[in-house]
């Protein structure tokens, strides 16, 4: 999309900046043109960028250096943008939200900004006269490891759609010098290795040491009385200075940039000299180390006090100097305090900044003296928090001795906060003992702990859920008392992606097609234009197109799969899909036992049964927390069956199983537009929302799943006649996990047969394997046993489905032209006016350059 712009001068007033006088005209006057976007200057800048950033010279001008080249020349012009957009923010002085993520998982840059800034055409015309394609430049960026999985997908869609819509908003974060961990697979088993992401460097990214703030932990709380009160300080203990690291976002087909603030950890003093000369050289580095750690690893391992300690240390520091940048931005026009709600929305995203809600209060008191009620009104007005789970072990909850100690002054103040909100309880529940402890900020027990859940929803004037279904659940079953309390408090904002990367960027087939046939690409930030492609529905033409475009994505995928995993599979196979963390709720285990059940199924039949069979290639990608062993063994599984299966060369051409190591957003842009059917089989009323959901349905992928999540939604937009739903519902749950517990399970026959092939060792050794089978016999939490005849049955249905081809094809045309709702733009405008009262602030550019 090309949108010529209006004026030619670059600064946005039109009025002289005073300090143009001040330093002189020949600076402001070298400084008025923006980089000019024609391949010669594009071609020059590249070059310039190789020679002199990189240094070096035409004779070792590699892809990897002509990637680097050009990704500092697309930095360039997004940094013109970000400038321009920060000063006409600055004059404009609106409303900003700041989006608090300890994730944000963005993938790769390069083909976003290019795309977002309309220089698509231009840059690849000018690297092929260098001599490179431009599409194999973007397979030499690494994934920036900074997150894990949908947290941090979902905030990065999110940030993409701020853009765009041209809101004001700044993100959040922390600069990892590690991700999680990078995914081998050896033996069957998951291996983790240090993913040391930043190897390589990252041209995009902006190291601001102009931006630095102090952070102390540890200490003690000095009470100091006056005639105006008590005042207490907090003092001592351990300074950690945090430096910040800029990615720009850019809007698409907007001058528009906002900001993701990351986060760096360093010593406040660099090296104790004492020390050194000393002799002890290991402590003169020691504080050194012990900074930096914190902005070492994504999620430390918090099994341990030490890990624990981390973990929190990390959620602090962040906060800590996040606030520090938004109070000194605000301070710069406004000294009334009263104001802050009114130019400033935080939002968390989940609870993992929820410490972030303290440190504002004990700023305010501490710092600005204002006296606790105004002060927690405004703290309140200011924060809005969004729940992603129901899970109880993934409701933070922190040990009052560990505040106590890396955090003394606010445990003060959580025990203070505690202390007033349960007499507005008692006020609610006079003498109801039951609902105090139901609702209290502290738990009680053998060690007291902080829930960070409660006192996000305490200190927030506002908490969504992230699917219709999950904001049920959240309001009448997690929170039942707070939503009693404060019923106009909790709200849904179901979760969405951008089309931007999930159809435009993933999949330009798809992309061109929706061009042609709606006679517009304005659905790239209008998606519900996409409804009129139903229009087209029976044309035997645009069959014909999607049917192409799905084979060429499959022939993509199926190359990928040879080079990663070097295993061949029929591409004129039906492509079933499973990506997403490996976890018991998610279920990868009924998958791969269907799977084994089809294996021993297809044995079976006669070569005249066999060739009505459809043939499959299954595909699982994801990875498991490091200390999860039970799902470590259900990935060790999928890679055995696979093992047997991808050998047999009876079944050759009729399955294959495929476990994608390694998995991140650049693979994920390859496997989802390749996908005939996608797996969303987590037990009703576990998975928030989910939003590869959404990807998959943008791309004409059929779900097979349970109504739960955002299932539920997407079977409500694109007709559960065009999905494949099975398995219990979320009301009959606790039903069926009482049968399990009184042993009155019949399991069926089809299933007894896959476990009797797992005891008799035919994937493997029995006793490797023996714990997943108790884990079901005994324990079957997430009623994998119970679904698996209706998920089989339901596995029948898309086979029947894809022996009528062309009823399978308008099927997948409906579910890309019913995804409207599930675009993050929608979501995005949902919380700007339902939640941080904000409005759009288009930034009018000045310069004649095509966006």
């Amino acid at each position: 999309m090309s949108i010529p712009l209006k004026h030619t001068a670059r600064t946005t007033t039109g009025v002289v900046p005073p300090t143009e006088k001040k330093k002189g005209s020949k600076l402001f006057a070298l400084k008025t043109d923006f980089l000019k976007n024609d391949e010669d200057s594009i071609q020059k800048g590249i070059l310039d960028h190789v020679e002199y950033t990189l240094a070096r010279t035409k004779y070792n001008f590699d892809s990897f250096s002509a990637y680097q080249g050009s990704a500092y020349t697309v930095r360039d012009r997004l940094i013109e943008r970000w400038n321009e957009t920060q000063q006409y923010y600055t004059e404009k002085d609106p409303k900003r939200v700041y989006y608090l993520s300890m994730e944000f998982l963005m993938g790769r840059s390069l083909q976003n900004a290019i795309y977002n800034m309309g220089l698509k055409d231009e840059y690849h015309s000018a690297l092929l006269e260098l001599g490179f394609e431009l599409e194999d430049l973007y397979e030499e960026e690494k994934d920036a490891a900074l997150g894990n999985g949908g947290l941090g997908r979902l905030a990065s869609c999110f940030m993409d759609s701020l853009a765009t819509l041209k809101y004001p908003a700044w993100g959040y974060g922390l600069r990892y010098n590690y991700g999680m961990f990078e995914q081998g697979i050896y033996d069957g088993y998951q291996t983790e290795v240090p993913d040391y992401w930043l190897v390589a460097g990252n041209p995009w990214e902006i190291e601001r040491l102009d931006v630095q703030y102090t952070v102390r932990f540890y200490g003690h709380v000095t009470e100091r009385k006056s005639s105006e009160g008590n005042k207490f300080d907090w003092e001592g203990g351990e300074l950690v200075q945090a430096i910040a690291y800029d990615a720009p976002i850019p809007g698409y087909a907007t001058t528009n940039t906002n900001n993701i603030r990351l986060w760096s950890s360093k010593p406040h003093k660099e090296f104790d000299l004492d020390a050194f000369n000393g002799g002890n050289y290991l402590s003169a580095v020691e504080a050194k180390q012990r900074s930096e750690n914190i902005t070492s690893v994504l999620y430390p391992n918090d099994n341990t006090y030490s890990g624990k300690e981390l973990r929190l240390k990390q959620q602090y520091f962040f906060v800590a100097a996040t606030l520090c940048d938004i109070i000194r931005r605000f301070k710069k026009n406004h000294s009334n305090w009263a104001d802050f709600p009114n130019k400033v929305a935080i939002q968390l995203n989940d609870t993992h900044p929820t410490i972030g809600i303290v440190e504002l209060f004990r700023k305010l008191i501490d710092e600005e003296h204002i006296q606790w009620d105004e002060a927690w009104q405004i703290v309140t007005k200011t924060y809005a928090y969004t729940n992603h789970t129901i899970l109880p072990e993934a409701l933070e909850m922190w040990p009052v001795s560990l505040i106590e100690n890396l955090l003394p002054r606010h445990m003060q103040l959580i025990y203070g906060i505690n202390h007033r909100f349960l007499l507005q309880v008692t006020q609610k529940w006079p003498g109801d003992i039951g609902k105090m402890r139901s609702l209290s900020i502290i738990q009680e027990g053998d060690e007291k702990k902080v829930r960070m859940a409660h006192l996000a929803i305490v200190g927030s004037h506002c908490v969504n859920g992230v699917a219709a279904m999950h904001s049920e659940l959240v309001r009448n079953a997690v929170f039942p008392d707070f939503a009693a309390l404060w019923p106009n408090k909790f709200q849904n904002k179901t979760n969405g992606v951008t089309p931007r990367r999930w159809i435009q960027q993933a999949n330009p087939g798809l992309s061109s097609i929706l061009n042609k046939w709606l006679k517009t690409d304005k659905w790239v930030t209008q998606l519900e234009c996409v409804k009129d492609l139903k229009q087209h529905i029976n044309n035997p033409e645009l069959i014909e197109e999607w049917k192409s475009v799905k084979q060429f994505n499959k022939e993509r995928l199926a190359d990928f799969i040879h080079k990663t995993c070097g295993i061949q599979v029929n591409t004129n196979a039906l492509f079933d899909v499973h990506i997403k963390r490996i976890h018991e709720y998610k279920r990868q285990l009924l998958n791969i036992l269907g799977v084994i059940y089809r294996y021993l199924s297809i044995k079976k039949m006669s070569p005249k049964d066999r060739a009505n069979v459809v043939s499959r290639v299954v595909v699982f990608a994801g990875k498991a927390a490091p200390g999860y062993v039970m799902a470590k063994r259900h990935i060790k599984l999928i890679n055995s069956v696979a093992e047997v299966i991808n050998n047999d060369k009876e079944v050759d051409q009729y399955l294959k199983v495929v476990f994608i190591p390694n998995y991140n957003v650049s693979i994920a842009q390859v496997i989802v537009p390749a996908s005939d059917i996608n797996q969303q089989i987590s037990t009703a009323g576990t998975e928030a929302s989910g939003t590869s959901n959404m990807k998959f349905t943008m791309n004409g992928s059929l779900i097979i799943g349970t109504l739960d999540g955002a299932n539920v939604e997407i079977a409500e937009e694109v007709g559960q006649e065009n999905m494949f739903i099975f398995g219990l519902r979320t009301h009959e749950i606790a039903g069926a996990r009482e049968k399990m517990r009184q042993k009155e399970v019949v399991i069926d026959s089809r299933l007894q047969e896959v476990f009797l092939n797992i005891e008799l060792g035919t994937f493997g050794p029995p006793e490797i394997f023996k714990p997943i089978l108790d884990s079901l016999m005994y324990n079957d939490f997430y009623l994998t046993m119970q679904d698996f005849p209706l998920y089989l049955d339901a596995q029948a249905e898309v086979d029947a489905l894809w022996k009528t081809q062309d009823a399978w094809i308008r099927k997948s045309i409906i579910n890309t032209s019913s995804t409207y709702f599930f675009s993050s733009d929608r979501a995005m405008k949902e919380y700007a006016e339902e939640i941080w009262n904000i409005e759009p602030c288009e930034v009018e550019t000045s310069d004649y350059r095509r966006y």
